[in-house]
């Protein structure tokens, strides 16, 4: 083999050695990719404790609550079947209020509560991450839960 047909080879190696590592961590980034789960899927046990998740649905009006002197807020995401409570330590994002889609990525501890350590509010009114919608359109698609009917008399 003369000289250049040996650096061609080595490329061409190098090369086929570069794409399959790349393709291999591609795959594994894949399987460990963090899951979207809706609060009916949480409530009905489809999350382990502590593995890592996201948690959408929309923030239930009525359940914003800030600890005052810190940055921990507490509120509640539901898709109207199920709710789940999150509490989130840190700066919310302006776009985040309650009856508004939201996105968090955390942690369930033992006591149901998720533990955010991110949260994603929707973009603008018309914007909603496409998981997020699915599940919703699976409960109710109305901003309010479903009326009690008025005690007869």
């Amino acid at each position: 083999m003369t000289p250049s047909q040996k650096r061609r080879l080595y490329m061409v190696l190098g090369i086929v050695v570069g794409v399959g590592v790349a393709t291999t961590f591609a795959l594994q980034a894949f399987k460990s990719g963090i899951g979207f789960k809706a609060p009916t899927e949480v409530v009905a046990g489809a999350v382990q404790q502590d593995k890592r998740f996201q948690l959408g649905g929309m923030v239930k009006k009525g359940s914003v609550e800030r600890v005052p002197g810190t940055l921990e807020v507490r509120f509640v995401v539901t898709d109207f079947q199920n709710d789940v409570p999150v509490v989130y330590r840190g700066v919310l994002p302006d776009l985040f209020k309650e009856a508004s889609g939201v996105t968090t990525n955390g942690r369930l501890d033992a006591g149901g509560v998720f533990q955010a350590d991110e949260v994603l509010a929707k973009h603008d009114e018309n914007y909603m991450p496409p998981a997020v919608g699915r599940a919703l359109k699976k409960g109710e698609s109305r901003l309010e839960p479903p009326a009690s009917p008025a005690p007869q008399q």
